[in-house]
Order: structure tokens, then sequence, then C-alpha cells
């Protein structure tokens, strides 16, 4: 076996779900190895910046850092803020998923996923990090048809099949068939619009002053796209600044309240989902009156929120297994299966 062989056959290739809120990284013949959040602890000393700590470390001193120490989340609305931070984050991430590969290890072929809706300039500012991070070939693929796959739909079939992506700062619709995408639209909502929405009512309703990370708290534990007879019951503590006396103080919210304060985020997913359905060619639409919206991303988790979807399009609504990994594991097949590999995008 030549010296090249050796090094294509110890390189690890990995898919790389880059979002907003959450990164998951997928290797080769290993499945999923990591799933942490898209943040950056950043250091100044001496004028220069360098990272202190990155993911669950990172996402642990948000909004709890001295002047010198920046928590900074690179992505925003699933495309790159930050291209320096990025390019660490990126790097440290690929490191990490190779740990305890072979001392032969190359550079890795990696599969990044972006959002349908993104700019040239901004596939080619993913790219450009991916590449600087270490990677060898890049290749990229659009989010919905990531998720398809990933989610199981028949991609390769002449069936019409539609997927809703809830991201963190994106919502994908896509209609694929064929292994190509048919239509599809994208919004920057997500979960972290859903976030501002919690944090803006409980600064208007109550004075109170929440940060980021207590917002997503509040919406993973008791948040709803729609109000139930049980929401009033249902409630958890809130702990912030009070604005007027600039003490600490404790309110109790409902799911009820959440709902309220979510709605607005929850009618724009609503609008989108309609709006691509509208788009839809009847032959495909006539297949998704029988296959339904499959639903992924950490938005699809809210409670009700597909009960909202199937009321308001009338279409049987189903999230996927694993709605959070949906995106890396499609990724991921592209580099198992070479069959999946027409789904990658020509760039």
């Amino acid at each position: 076996m030549s010296m090249a062989s050796i090094f294509r056959f110890a390189s690890r290739d990995i898919a790389i779900d880059l979002g907003t809120a959450n990164t998951v990284v997928y290797v080769k013949g290993r499945g999923i190895v990591m799933h942490e959040p898209s943040v950056v602890a950043m250091e100044w000393h001496n004028g220069l910046r360098k990272v202190r700590a990155v993911g669950d470390d990172a996402k642990l001193m948000m909004g709890k850092t001295p002047e010198n120490i920046k928590t900074v989340r690179p992505l925003r609305a699933g495309v790159i803020a930050d291209l320096e931070v990025a390019e660490q984050m990126i790097k440290h991430f690929i490191s990490k998923a190779q740990a305890g590969g072979s001392r032969f290890s190359s550079h890795p072929e990696v599969v990044i996923s972006v959002p349908s809706g993104a700019t040239s300039v901004e596939r080619r500012a993913i790219r450009d990090a991916v590449s600087n991070a270490g990677a060898g070939k890049v290749s990229l693929i659009d989010e919905p048809m990531a998720a398809a796959i990933g989610a199981g739909l028949p991609v390769r079939d002449p069936i019409g099949s539609m997927v809703v992506d809830i991201g963190g700062g994106t919502t994908e619709v896509g209609v694929i068939s064929l292994q190509g995408l048919a239509y599809c639209e994208s919004s920057r909502v997500g979960g972290d619009k859903m976030d501002e929405a919690i944090a803006s009512f409980v600064r208007r309703n109550y004075n109170l002053l929440i940060g980021e990370g207590t917002a997503e708290r509040v919406k993973m534990e008791i948040g709803a796209a729609k109000r139930t007879p049980e929401s009033d019951n249902i409630s958890t503590y809130v702990r912030g600044r009070d604005v007027a006396r600039g003490v600490p103080s404790e309110i109790m919210l409902t799911q009820s309240q959440v709902a309220d304060a979510v709605a607005e985020p929850v009618a724009r997913i609503v609008h989108v989902v309609r709006s691509a359905l509208e788009h839809t060619q009847p032959e495909i639409a006539a297949d998704v009156i029988d296959v339904g919206i499959m639903m992924t991303g950490g938005g699809s988790l809210l409670r009700e929120i597909s009960t909202v979807l199937e009321y308001e399009t009338g279409l049987p609504v189903r999230v996927a297994e694993a709605p959070l990994d949906c995106v890396a594991l499609g990724a991921g097949q592209t580099l198992e299966d070479p069959t999946f590999r027409g789904a990658l995008v020509a760039f």
C-alpha cells in the first residue's frame, strides 16, 4: 500500500451541522461524536485576543464573564458573523472529533450544512472558514436536504416530501424530490427569536431583565406554541434583575404566558411553511398530502408546535426521531453512501 493510500485510509472524514445555537459533528464510520453549543469564550491579554473555552465550557460562562473575557456566538441566523472566531471554533471541533484517530490522519474531507437561503458570499465564508480550520476537501449541503436524508425521507425517489427544519437562527422549509430541492424557503426566525421574545415579555410585563440563558431555560422547561387547558397550571420560577430597583428579583411564569410570548415567532414559522406550500408544484403537493410534513431541528421540540402546524396546513405533521441530529446524520450519509453525493451543492 502506498503512503498516499495510508493517508487517505487514515483520514477521518467529517460532516458538520454548523448551527447558530449548536454544532453537531459526525465522523465517517463512527456516527455522531459531538453535540456542543456554538459558543466561544475569548480572552483579551495585553491587547491580544485568544480562545479561552469552546462549546459546553464556553456556554457555562455566558453572562458571567469578567471584563477581559467575552463569550461570542460566531454565527448569526445560520451564517458566519465573526470569521476569525468561527475558524477557531471549527478547528477545535474538528480536532476534538478526530481525537483518538490515527497519527497518520491527514486533512479530512468535510461536508458542512448551509442554510438554503445563504448567499454565495455567505457560502464562501463558511467554506473558507472550514478550509482554514484544517479541512482538505470541503463540500456544502443545503440544510433542508441534509435534514430530509437524516430523517429517513425517500429523497432519491420520484416522491415529493416536505421537511421543516427549525434551528436556532433559521427555519428552513424544503420540498424534496429525486435528490433535489424542488422548492425551498428560508426565514431568519428560530429558537433564538423565541428566547428574545420571552426576555422581552418578562421585561415588558414584570420590569425584570433576564439573560439569554435564562430565557432559553424557560423555553425548554415550559415553552409551548399554543395554550392548552393545562397551561395555567404549569409554571417555573424566573430570576433576573429588577429594572426599576436595580436588585435581583424572582417571578413565576406560567406556560400560558410563555405561549403568548412566543406567538409572534411561531406565526412567522407557520407563514414560511404555508408560503412554501403555496409555491409547490401540484404533483408534489399531492404527494405531501399523503406523506405529510416532517419536522426536524431543536425548534420542533417546542411543545404543541406540530399541532399548530397541523391545524394551519391541514396536513399530517411528524417530528423526526432525533430532530437535533437529523442535519448532521444526513450530511454524514453523503460520506458513507456514494449514492447520496448528488445531494451536495456544486460551488
